[in-house]
């Protein structure tokens, strides 16, 4: 304990939880003669709170659990509801916008208000809302909250303000669109059926007013009714009764016969002059048997009866297929032209699907040229003009979750030329076949704004794959795809480690590494792998080579003081070659790796290519520990990587191992714990506790593909976001796989004698490896899971001939400082406050064409804090933020500047130093859901907002911050949310953000000739005001519904409500009020010329009294 408190001397100077004025205490040590001291460091920050400010940009990808759809024909604008009460409307390509209930409730159905800017919803909790799409971000106008009945069924007829809403109970309800209030007119179920029924008729699954007569209202009910009722005389016209459940309802455009989907597979066809009994039976996909019975079919949950001007009609539907068939096909669409019939194969089951028209009006013929079809984890559009029905490609990134997300990273600002570049490569990979006409849905208007600059985003699935995403302008779009697989054998069902530990997800990516200026990336994978890829514009036939380590450590193998000072240095790479298998001590088990490298020329297509695998090998019979921290730094040619048992540096340049050491024995002899020895079998873990459990959260569903001994974490379900889990018996406690809900030790100096320190991040940087150090060097920070940070300086030969050849050395030099909590990031400014970029290597393309003339040599680019600074002549600022707290030092001399307590009874999750305003900031992410940002380098809090009362386990692997303040997540298994925590990009949001409405004029309806406008009904003179309205039906009963305003207000409801009557009403209350302030204007003009003229008057008599009088009598 003594030991432990001399190491806190000098990192006590600061207040707990406050801001530390800048003090050097006794642990600091002397500065040099050139090195400045805490004293010299005055950095003006510019970062005040009001530059903060937390709001949700937009969301990417597949709308998680959709319920239903919608879309706009004259807008051409479409609409999705989800389970979880989100709605995501969608236009051309940029105009994409999310909403979402509050109360959470899924969505049942959707409704525009055709060409008026408007949308109904009706949720599950049998509330219907109005919302406004004529701003960028809709709001909810009005509620209505039904208390005595169950929604389930609405219709809005198109030009109208009257919402038909049929019940659970059979009723149909009427709902003034533009108040929200219900009408007294009410269509009860037992006046719908004859008196002589018994039993219920069920809820009310469909409703639809005839083409031929507005006046006439059509409901279906679930048991296989059917009525039209007559709104004006408020009685039945006919009644048809079928023995099987009705599904959907859709007429021919002249109003004259409809069609029904049944629950048996069959469709029916009724005409209205004889409605005793259907004029046509059929059932698509059903035979009759030999014995004359008809092949039982599953049901037809959607019909779509089209007529089209040119052709047969079109029916279309999904379901229908026979059980004996089913069983191994997948869902159907089928479309029914003449008497072709075409069944389209669906990946994933239907939940609805759209025929497009590009008509409005019911009674005109419909003539489809498109089906949107939504299905439970994708959305396509079938192009109808063309006999082959190809799809359309879709603008939209739908495909984020192809295979489950495991990780994410985002950069900002990165290099001009790296978007195309990855899009001109990508452009080879995208599939053909594609419909030649362009995306239907193309409504809204989006404009490319100002603030803008080029974006990427990458993620990391479980099939191995890594996805390029261009971010740009709060757009995404698809760049490149990087199948890491492709670098191994494919495992043989049975053989191979890989098999016994994960059975479908071998190749699953964990983390990502990537610089755009040298354009070098790095993959860590779930089989303890690390993959080097360069990037080429040229397709190479290359042969990947492959390090395989030994990286597991017991206690016992601490290095003791002499050994430390005989070998302080770690030059030899072949002290740390793997151990060969069959070798003596290893059993048939080990020295192997968990997957098998080609080891034959493999031919690689322009693009990021594989260049090193490095792969942990199993030891003792246990599989190797995942990594859990990565760097990789192209100028100095070295790749790092590190676990819950030691450090790994790889020179890529050399394709050799420069060490590999477990976590205690960087401490050498200054380890600041006392810590126990322990046997082997002590510090052994069963394979139960192996660290490959993390991944399976993200899946979507709830079959895990790790095995069952690997689930200590995986019950968590993607609804669930109680972070109450069992405490993981990783070998890493303070690791952040571990629960969120647990309170954590606010005191390093309790250590579980039977824990292992992990290493939790890396850092490649020129920093000073010693206090005596006067330049800087090449250096490898080392944070670890125990708040430990270490430093080790790095000897690197300068000449590019040398730097291949010769071996770089490289040790540790002790225990930099210590903090609450795992070690989540380093930083590094100079004495300025400017963020110091790592140095890297200028991209040259590695399979380029040479030019004799011109050797090709590295060319690198160092940031030196010597070099980059102005305000001191020597010296930097590190930044080290852990889970509790975060700390600014000073180098060389290792002087605690500030010291800041984060948190006290959370721990943080994220943590990132961005720009921000130009200025730098630290941003956090805590587990019990705040964001904060921090002043450097004096860690001033500057926000702290509560942005998720709760959080998930995935949305805590994915958070991530990048430059220009901002962030995404991870928010549903298919979804990205973006968001800003700058005040300047929220005021430039709405600039941003796409156009839902359009002014657009109502298309004008079809002439009809005079015979058929003569007996084809009176649609056009039939008043719904006359008969709905309060004089007419009266009010309906106050217990019914509840009318809820808004939050928009009502003065704002007034102006962006929708409708025809609206905009009418409100024409004429301007009317009214111009007429008003003409009349006032008129009366004011006359109170003016009597004033004038009583004016007059008197000027006229004073003029007559002083006429006749002298000068001096005035």
């Amino acid at each position: 304990m003594k030991k432990f408190r001399k190491v806190l001397d000098g990192l006590s100077s600061s207040s707990p939880g406050g801001v530390a004025s800048p003090s050097c205490g006794s642990a600091a040590g002397t500065p040099t003669a050139h090195a400045p001291t805490p004293q010299d460091i005055h950095v003006q920050e510019t970062l005040v709170s009001e530059n903060f400010h937390i709001c949700k940009t937009v969301r990417h990808g597949f709308p998680y659990q959709p319920t239903c759809l919608a879309f706009d024909p004259v807008q051409k604008i479409l609409a999705i509801g989800s389970r979880t009460g989100g709605i995501r409307i969608l236009g051309r390509p940029g105009v994409d916008c999310y909403s979402q209930h509050e109360s959470g409730a899924a969505v049942l159905q959707l409704q525009f208000l055709i060409n008026e800017g408007a949308l109904v919803t009706a949720c599950a909790d049998d509330t219907l809302h109005l919302w406004n799409l004529r701003q960028r971000r809709p709001a909810i106008l009005h509620s209505l909250k039904f208390n005595r009945e169950r929604i389930t069924f609405c219709h809005l007829p198109f030009q109208s303000k009257w919402l038909y809403v049929g019940t659970e109970r059979g009723n149909t309800h009427i709902v003034n669109i533009e108040s929200f209030v219900l009408s007294g007119y009410v269509i009860m179920w037992n006046k719908a059926i004859e008196l002589a029924t018994k039993a219920h008729p069920g809820p009310v699954v469909h409703l639809s007013d005839s083409p031929k007569d507005e006046g006439k209202l059509l409901i279906g009910f679930e048991s296989g009714t059917v009525v039209q009722w007559d709104l004006r005389a408020k009685k039945v016209d006919f009644r048809i009764y079928y023995d099987e459940a009705i599904h959907s309802v859709s007429w021919h455009h002249e109003g004259k016969q409809f069609m029904c989907s049944h629950s048996d597979g069959s469709l029916t066809m009724w005409n209205l002059r004889n409605t005793a009994r259907p004029i046509q039976i059929t059932y698509p996909h059903g035979k009759i048997l030999k014995d004359g019975r008809k092949e039982s079919c599953k049901p037809i949950l959607k019909v779509e009866y089209k007529t089209s001007r040119n052709s047969e009609p079109y029916v279309i539907f999904s379901g229908g297929l026979s059980y004996d068939k089913s069983g191994g096909r997948r869902p159907t669409l089928t479309i029914m032209h003449g008497k072709a019939i075409t069944v389209l194969e669906m990946d994933h089951p239907i939940v609805e699907f759209l025929v497009l028209c590009d008509t409005p009006y019911s009674n005109e013929v419909q003539d489809p040229y498109a089906v949107v079809v939504l299905l439970e984890k994708d959305f396509i559009v079938v192009d109808l003009t063309q006999s082959n029905f190809p799809i359309f490609e879709n603008p939209y990134p739908m495909d984020i979750h192809e295979s489950p997300v495991t990780c994410t990273a985002y950069f900002a600002e990165c290099p001009p030329d790296i978007i195309p570049i990855l899009y001109s490569i990508g452009a080879k990979q995208k599939k053909t076949g594609y419909s030649h006409k362009e995306w239907p849905v193309s409504g809204g208007t989006w404009t490319l704004g100002s603030q803008t600059y080029p974006e990427i985003i990458v993620t990391g699935h479980a099939d191995g794959t890594v996805k390029f995403w261009d971010a740009s302008a709060i757009t995404l779009q698809m760049l490149y795809k990087l199948k890491t697989s492709k670098v191994f054998e494919k495992p043989k069902v049975g053989e191979g480690r890989a098999g016994e530990l994960v059975e479908e997800d071998p190749y699953a990516v964990q983390m990502v590494s990537w610089c755009p200026h040298s354009r070098l990336f790095c993959v860590v994978g779930i089989s303890a792998h690390v993959i080097l890829y360069r990037f080429s514009k040229h397709d190479a036939n290359t042969q990947i080579v492959s390090l395989e380590v030994r990286l597991q450590f017991d206690s016992e193998d601490v290095i003791s003081p002499s050994e430390a000072e005989n070998n302080p240095c770690f030059s030899d790479p072949s002290s740390h070659s793997p151990q060969p298998p069959g070798s003596p001590g290893s059993g048939t088990q080990d020295s192997l790796p968990c997957l098998k490298v080609k080891n034959r020329p493999v031919r690689m297509p322009p693009g990021y290519q594989a260049e090193l695998v490095v792969q942990l090998q199993w030891v003792d019979g246990e599989p190797p520990q995942q990594i859990t921290s990565l760097d990789i730094n192209s100028a100095y040619g070295l790749l790092a990587f590190g676990n819950c048992n030691g450090l790994t540096v790889v020179d890529f340049l050399q394709k050799t191992i420069l060490m590999c050491m477990g976590t205690l024995d960087l401490y050498g002899a200054a380890d600041p714990y006392q810590r126990l020895t322990r046997s082997p079998r002590k510090n052994r873990q069963s394979t139960s506790d192996f660290c490959m459990r993390g991944l399976s959260h993200f899946y979507s569903d709830s079959k895990k593909r790790i095995r069952t001994s690997y689930q200590s974490l995986t019950e968590l379900s993607d609804n669930q976001v109680s972070m109450d889990m069992e405490r993981s018996k990783s070998p890493t406690s303070e690791s952040r796989e571990n629960s969120f809900s647990r309170s954590r030790s606010s005191s390093v100096s309790s250590i579980d004698r039977d824990t292992k320190e992990s290493v939790t991040t890396l850092q490649f940087g020129e920093s000073y490896g010693r206090k005596g150090d006067a330049l800087p060097t090449a250096c490898l920070w080392v944070g670890t899971s125990l708040g430990v940070v270490l430093l080790l300086p790095i000897s690197i030969p300068t000449e590019e001939e040398e730097r291949m050849e010769e071996p770089i050395t490289m040790g540790p030099s002790g225990t930099v400082l210590m903090l609450k909590g795992s070690v989540l990031r380093f930083a590094f400014l100079d004495c300025g406050g400017a963020l110091i970029q790592s140095p890297y290597e200028v991209w040259r393309d590695p399979n380029g064409p040479e030019d004799p003339d011109r050797p090709r040599r590295r060319k690198l680019v160092n940031f030196s804090p010597s070099s980059s600074q102005e305000a001191c002549s020597d010296g930097h600022l590190a930044v080290v933020c852990s889970e509790k707290q975060a700390k600014v030092i000073l180098m060389p001399t290792q002087a605690v500047l500030f010291t800041h307590n984060i948190t006290e009874s959370s721990f943080l999750l994220r943590a990132d130093v961005v720009s921000v305003c130009n200025s730098v900031c630290l941003a956090c992410f805590c587990a019990n859901g705040h964001i904060m940002t921090l002043s450097l380098p004096s860690l001033r809090p500057l926000m702290d907002i509560n942005y998720l009362p709760l959080t998930d386990l995935r949305i805590a692997r994915t958070f991530v911050f990048t430059n220009g303040g901002q962030a995404l997540y991870l928010s549903s298994p298919t979804e990205i949310q973006r968001l800003t925590y700058s005040q300047e990009m929220t005021d430039n949001l709405q600039d941003m953000l796409g156009e839902l409405f359009t002014p657009i004029e109502t298309p004008e309806a079809q002439n009809k000739g005079f015979l058929k406008g003569f007996f084809g009904g009176n649609a056009q003179t039939f008043d719904r005001e006359e008969l709905f309205g309060e004089a007419a039906a009266g009010k309906a009963s106050r217990s019914l519904a509840q009318h809820i305003p808004g939050p928009m207000g009502l003065e704002n409801m007034k102006t962006a409500a929708g409708g025809v009557v609206g905009d009418l009403a409100r024409a004429r209350i301007a009317l009214d009020q111009r007429g008003e302030r003409l009349g006032e204007l008129e009366e004011r003009t006359a109170l003016m010329m009597n004033s004038a003229e009583t004016f007059s008057t008197h000027a006229h008599q004073v003029m007559l009294k002083q006429k006749d009088k002298k000068w001096y009598q005035l």
